[in-house]
């Protein structure tokens, strides 16, 4: 009895490649997330409406989520950062006036409220519930990059 072992040499060769290349495809599932929830909350963030006599030009919040870059430009400078076994892209926008759009505020004197938009929250939770969904057609296609043999030669 002879026994084929030349597409289990290859099959070994391709986990191989794959063990190897584990990091890189838990960082690009990481950017993908993360881009999906900058586009939403990029979309949600409100724009200010000022008079043309004001001198004042709205949006100033909505390009602070990338600097003012866009987001197809920042994604690449994101840094994936791995500790205790987790992968996380840190999303954030420095505007100073960030937090009180999120979370809502008093107004001047303290006489009233202003509600919240959430668009971070709302977008972070929206992201959660798809990302199974998009991390398992991520990773479907990356794997049969890796068992194809397109990956790594």
């Amino acid at each position: 009895m002879t026994v084929e072992l030349e597409g289990l040499k290859e099959f070994r060769e391709s986990l191989k490649q794959l063990e190897d290349g584990t990091d890189e495809i838990a960082r690009a599932c990481a950017k993908e997330l993360a881009a999906r929830m900058l586009a939403k909350a990029v979309k949600r963030t409100p724009v200010g409406q000022y008079p043309e006599s004001s001198g004042k030009r709205g949006g100033t919040l909505r390009r602070g989520w990338t600097g003012g870059k866009g987001a197809a430009n920042v994604l690449p400078s994101l840094d994936v950062h791995y500790a205790s076994g987790n992968y996380s892209i840190t999303v954030a926008n420095p505007v100073e006036y960030a937090s009180y759009v999120e979370y809502g505020h008093r107004t001047r004197g303290g006489k009233s409220w202003v509600p919240g938009r959430f668009m971070m929250t709302i977008s972070a939770k929206e992201v959660e519930q798809s990302a199974p969904a998009v991390l398992e057609q991520k990773l479907r296609k990356m794997l049969g990059d890796y068992f194809d043999g397109s990956k790594g030669q």
